[in-house]
C-alpha cells in the first residue's frame, strides 16, 4: 500500500509542508512543494526505528511510495516554521478504536525512541540555527513540558508547572494523557477542542517528539567510532 501523504502549503508560499497520515509523526518541511516530498521519503529510514518500536516495522517495510491524497492550504505557521498547526480533511474526530490504537501506539513510540536518544548523546549540542545553541538538556526540557503544560491541556488535562520534568511524573504523565485522548474520543471531555483534532494532537505530539529526537540526534557531539 503506498503512503498516504498530505502536502500543506503556506498561504504566501514560502514554506510546505507534508506527512505521512497513518504514521504519526513523520513529517518534514522545506521551501517548496517537491523538495517538501523529497526530504519526507529521505526521513522513512529515520523513522524505521519508531516503527520497529511499535511493532509495526513489517508494514512500514512493505510500504509503497508516498501518495499525496490532499494539497491543502495551512495556516501561517506553515509559512514561518514549515510545520503543520491544523489538521487535514482526513484527521477529524471521532476516531475508530482501530485509529486511536494505532496513533497512540505510535506516540508512545515515539516518546521511547526520543527517550533513547536523550540518553546517548551529549550534553552539549552542535551550534546551529535552531533553539539558539540549545543543550541536550534545555531541548528535552522543551520538548516535555510543551507537552505536558500546552498540548496536554488540548484534551482537559492539566500537569503542574515542571510536572512531568522527573522520571516519575513523566512516566505519570505520559499515562495520564494517554486515558485522557481516550476520554475525549469518547466523549467524556466536555471541552471540545476549537480548530485541533484528536488525530491531529497525536500526529502534533509525535512530530514534536520526533523532530526534537531527530536534532539532538543531528547536532550530537559524541565521538564516533
Amino acid at each position: 500500500m503506498p503512503i498516504r501523504t498530505v502536502l500543506e502549503r503556506g498561504p504566501k508560499g514560502k514554506r510546505f509542508v507534508a506527512f505521512a497520515l497513518d504514521w504519526p509523526g513523520w513529517s518534514r518541511g522545506a521551501k517548496t512543494a517537491d523538495l517538501t516530498l523529497a526530504t519526507l521519503e529521505s526521513y522513512r529510514a529515520r523513522y524505521r526505528p519508531v516503527a520497529e518500536l511499535a511493532g509495526m516495522v513489517t508494514e512500514l517495510d512493505a510500504a509503497g511510495p508516498l501518495d499525496v491524497v490532499e494539497d491543502r492550504l495551512g495556516t501561517s505557521s506553515t509559512d514561518f516554521w514549515g510545520i503543520s498547526f491544523s489538521p487535514s480533511s482526513a484527521e477529524q474526530d471521532p476516531m475508530s478504536e482501530a485509529e486511536l490504537d494505532r496513533g497512540i501506539t505510535l506516540l508512545q513510540a515515539a516518546w521511547a525512541f526520543f527517550d533513547g536518544v536523550a540518553a546517548r548523546v551529549s550534553p552539549e549540542m552542535r551550534r546551529g540555527p535552531r533553539g539558539g545553541g540549545r543543550t541536550r538538556d534545555e531541548i528535552i526540557r522543551h520538548t516535555i513540558r510543551t507537552e505536558s503544560e500546552d498540548f496536554a491541556k488540548k484534551v482537559g488535562l492539566r500537569v503542574p508547572e515542571n510536572g512531568a520534568m522527573t522520571p516519575d511524573g513523566l512516566r505519570d504523565h505520559r499515562a495520564a494523557y494517554i486515558v485522557a485522548m481516550r476520554a475525549y474520543n469518547a466523549g467524556e471531555v466536555k471541552r471540545r477542542m476549537r480548530s485541533w483534532t484528536l488525530p491531529f494532537l497525536i500526529r502534533h505530539s509525535a512530530f514534536h517528539t520526533l523532530d526534537h529526537a531527530w536534532e539532538m540526534e543531528d547536532k550530537d557531539l559524541s565521538p564516533t567510532t
